[in-house]
């Protein structure tokens, strides 16, 4: 018979109360057990020490005659230093699955993308510097020519302008007398 060191639940609906037990390991979680060897009441504080209370010397007992606890009462076990707990080590069950990993290359991706922009711009501002500090003499008698070539093509604008609104308000006027003899006609019964 395998005998197995495991919680058997009792208490209310959502107020859980355990007994560890020493039961035969082919029967039910609740049912008929062999030994009462402690309790765990998960509601009380951590640091509460009737929240887990063991029976050490019939632990032992059970532990020589061959009984496997559980995980969680090897939990308990390795607490109160009865018996050691190998630490278990899954190396997988951090690992982000398939579409957080898709997310987070393309999130690299952009970040690398928005990276080499802001390089390009600080060194296409470098660059500008750089020809602005080298033809200093050159561009005050450019910057006397700009304004005499800005003016010439506001003014040619500004007189472009002015026919057409000139244009706009004759067909205005042409275009309501239609609409007046339209509504007479109307009046009239025609």
């Amino acid at each position: 018979m395998a005998i197995a060191l495991r919680l058997s639940r009792g208490g209310a609906k959502k107020r859980p109360y355990y007994r560890i037990v020493a039961a035969d390991s082919r029967r039910a979680r609740d049912g008929k057990y062999l030994e009462q060897i402690g309790t765990y009441n998960p509601l009380l504080a951590k640091d509460d020490e009737k929240r887990v209370q063991l029976n050490e010397d019939r632990i032992r007992y059970w532990l020589g005659v061959g009984a496997k606890p559980s995980d969680r009462v090897l939990r308990f076990l390795d607490a109160a230093g009865i018996m050691e707990r190998e630490a278990r080590n899954n190396p997988n069950k951090a690992k982000p699955g398939e579409k957080a990993t898709e997310r987070a290359e393309e999130k690299a991706e952009k970040a690398a993308a928005a990276k080499e922009a802001e390089e390009e711009a600080k060194n296409a501002a470098v660059e500008e510097a750089k020809a602005a500090a080298e033809a200093p003499a050159e561009e005050p008698a450019a910057e006397e020519a700009a304004p005499a070539e800005e003016a010439a093509p506001a003014e040619e604008a500004v007189a472009e302008e002015a026919p057409a609104e000139e244009a706009a308000a004759e067909e205005a006027p042409a275009e309501e007398a239609p609409a007046e003899e339209a509504t007479e006609d109307k009046a009239e019964g025609k």
